[in-house]
Parts: structure tokens; sequence; C-alpha cells
């Protein structure tokens, strides 16, 4: 794992002060997110009415809560959404009540297994209300009458999304998304919202050949209102990778497109596997985060998704234990890094043509060897030359000659460039 850098503090703090709001498909929990992110990058805000059609979908009606609360009968909360976010069912219809326990309990989500935490449940399209609480605190509810209060409102409104492109060398995209709908899990996904916009602002110091498009928006819906919103750039999508469940202590995840061996696909699986870092590797199922909507047949882009531990893999997911204490500095880090060293790959793996491709060309009078002289690393360096020459056909990319040679990407995309600027290659 890559060791605490400036940046995985950077990060962490940005998780704690992300994880506190309350967001929800909708409303001002989102924009809240939104404003601290566009702090660090700038941001291109999108807000799409209730009631627009995207693609099967309409966007719903916009969801925002200021209070709500269970109180015994001595005026005691029992549960207050002042305390947690989660304490309330995502897009609870406004109640005003006063009920005994046995009929509260209909609209009461706990955890049996884990009695001190307390559950993420929403609702989002079927009207209902509720509360999350811990097992503990309900078993300790006395019989009795109890006042039950939530101050939200369910109205005509907008879905909130945002972008930030880095300009590239070419106009085809890479995408990097990521959901900003989860109120207080630090994990999932607050830890994958800070190594996104970490890794935007690495790459802005860079010149890129990829240009590269970070969504941030409400998981599901949100990637499906921004692709109906984007048909026409759809095409320009070469790779994509969603983000997710970017800080927990597990070993490193990586779910293939649907197309299973997009060139994505093939960076991030040599990636993880040159760097020796303990990782999985993932068929590709219908099932988990955004990268559902990009890989559907109608689009069906080669778009993964990388994470720690997966989607509903650990006990603490959906719970109030995905808490800051459940991320760490370490293991942003080591996730960004493994993001900034695959999109290093991917800008750099090109197809080139030999030019000299009549038996070996003359290496020394071109001052290549020359160049090798002194180096620790001279038969590497030298096999990469040859092998990248061997297999510059128009078909073989680098990563190609990468994987069948076993040498570092790193020493053949040199080899490439010093034999590109010698005459030997055109891309």
């Amino acid at each position: 794992m890559a060791p605490v850098t400036t940046t995985g503090e950077e990060m962490y703090a940005l998780v704690e002060r992300l994880y506190p709001l309350c967001r929800s498909i909708t409303g001002d929990g989102v924009r809240a997110t939104l404003d601290i992110v566009g702090e660090y990058i700038p941001l291109q805000v999108h807000e799409v009415p209730t009631g627009t059609q995207v693609l099967d979908w309409t966007v719903p009606q916009e969801w925002n809560i200021r209070d709500a609360y269970i109180a015994d009968s001595t005026g005691r909360r029992v549960v207050d959404f002042a305390e947690s976010s989660l304490h309330v069912l995502g897009y609870s219809l406004p109640v005003s009540a006063t009920m005994p326990l046995a009929e509260l309990r209909e609209h009461l989500h706990t955890l049996p297994d884990h009695p001190s935490w307390v559950p993420y449940r929403t609702s989002y399209y079927k009207p209902e209300w509720g509360f999350c609480l811990a097992q503990d605190t309900l078993d300790a509810m006395p019989d009795g009458e109890y006042e039950v209060r939530i101050d939200s409102t369910l109205a005509d409104g907008h879905l909130t999304y945002a972008e930030h492109v880095v300009p590239g060398q070419v106009a085809d995209e890479v995408i990097v998304s990521c959901h900003v709908c989860h109120p207080s899990l630090a994990n999932d996904n607050m830890a994958g919202v800070a190594v996104a916009t970490f890794l935007a602002k690495a790459l802005a110091e860079q010149t890129p050949y990829y240009t590269y498009r970070f969504i941030f928006a409400p998981g599901t819906i949100g990637a499906i209102t921004w692709l109906a919103r984007n048909a026409e750039r759809v095409e320009r999508v070469k790779h994509g990778v969603v983000l997710a469940c970017a800080g927990d202590p597990g070993q490193l995840t990586y779910k293939q497109s649907r197309r299973g061996d997009a060139e994505i696909d093939r960076v991030m699986r040599h990636v993880l596997t040159a760097s020796e870092r303990p990782h999985r590797v993932a068929e590709f199922t219908p099932y988990g985060y955004d990268e559902r909507q990009f890989c559907s047949p109608g689009f069906d882009l080669g778009v993964g998704s990388l994470s720690r531990t997966p989607y509903a893999g650990y006990p603490e997911y959906h719970t109030s234990a995905d808490n800051l204490d459940f991320v760490s500095t370490e293991a942003m880090a080591d996730t960004l890094a493994v993001c900034r060293e695959a999109f290093a790959v991917l800008d750099r793996n090109r197809q080139y043509v030999n030019l000299s491709p009549y038996g070996e060309p003359q290496l020394g009078r071109r001052g290549l060897y020359d160049a090798l002289g002194g180096r620790s690393d001279t038969k590497q360096a030298q096999m990469a030359m040859l092998w990248v020459l061997s297999l510059s056909d128009g078909e073989h990319s680098l990563l190609d000659v990468a994987e069948r040679s076993g040498l570092p990407f790193d020493a053949v995309a040199v080899a490439a460039g010093a034999l590109h600027d010698a005459g030997l290659l055109k891309a």
C-alpha cells in the first residue's frame, strides 16, 4: 500500500467535511456537497427539472429535510436527525403525529445482528416515511406514546449533478464517475468523491493525451440523466472508471466492463499485476454502481469500476459503522496512486509502425545504443527497443508489447519514444 502522503491527508480532510451532510438523489445536500468539491476543482453544475424524461426514467421530485426526531413522553429526543442524517429514511414524507410504540414500530429500521449500528435505508420511488436507529435504542424504548416529526418537503425541483473537464490533446474522452447521493457514509462514497477530486487536480497539472471528464452525480438516476443529456458525446467516450468505496482497508478490486476486453480492463489488470499489490479482478455483473448504466447494451462503453472492498462486500456497508474511522489516508492514497498509474499507461498506449521493417535497423549509428550506455537497466532498455521494433506493425499497441515481452510498460513507452524521435517509428 502507498505510504501516507500529504495528498492522502488532504483527501481525508475533504471526507471529514463532506461526511456530516445529508445527501440524497436530489436536494440541497447534493448542492452543498458540490459547493465544497468546487472549492478544490472548478465544476459546471447542472440542474435538471423534475419531470424531465431521461431514457426510461423520469427525474423525480426534489427532497429536502430540515429536522426530524422521535421524542418520548418527557420530550427527550430518543432518535434525533441532528445527530446523524442516517436516522431518517431517505425521501421520507413529512409527518407530525403522536402514536404508540406498537404503531411506530412499522416505520422503524434496525440491524438486529449489529445492535449498535444504524442502517441506511431509502424509499426514493415509493411514498413512505420512517426512521433508522440502533437496535439497542429500540430495545430501550418502553411502550407508550411517542411524538414523531419529520420536517421534510417533497416537491417539484431539480436533480443536480456536476462535471469537471481536464482538456487533453485529443477530444476523445475518459470519464471518471462517482456518486454523491449517500448521507454520512465515509467509504460509500465520500472516499470515492475525494479520490476523484484529487485525481482531477493531479491530471490538471499535466497535459494528458485524452480529455478527462469527471462526473459527480447521484447514483443510478444521475448516470442515466447524464447519458440521456449527452447522447452526442457518448461516441467520444473511449474509456471510463467508476470510483467507489475507495478508502476502506480491503485490497483493491477492479470490476471489468461488460465487454471484458476493453482497453481500460487490460490496463487495469496490467497495472495491478505489475505493481504486485494485493488485488482482485472481477467479472462484470449488471449489479453494483453506475458502471451498469454506462455498460448497458445500448451504450456498451468501456467503463469498469475500481474500489477496495466492493459493493456490499463488508459488514459496515450502508450502516453508521461506515464512518470516519473506517477510511484511511493510506487506503485513499493507494487508490489514487493506482488511478494515476493506470491513466499514465492509458495515455501512452499507442500503436506504431516500424519504418525500417526489413531486418533489424542499425541502432548504433542513430545514437540509440550510445544513449543506453551507463544505465543500470541497459539490458532491459535494449530489449524494450527490440520488442517495440518487432511488434510495431500497426496492429499491436505498447501494452501488447509490454504483456508479450514481460517488460515494464514504462520501459516500453520510453523505448518507443526514443525510436520515434530517431525516425524509426510513426504513430
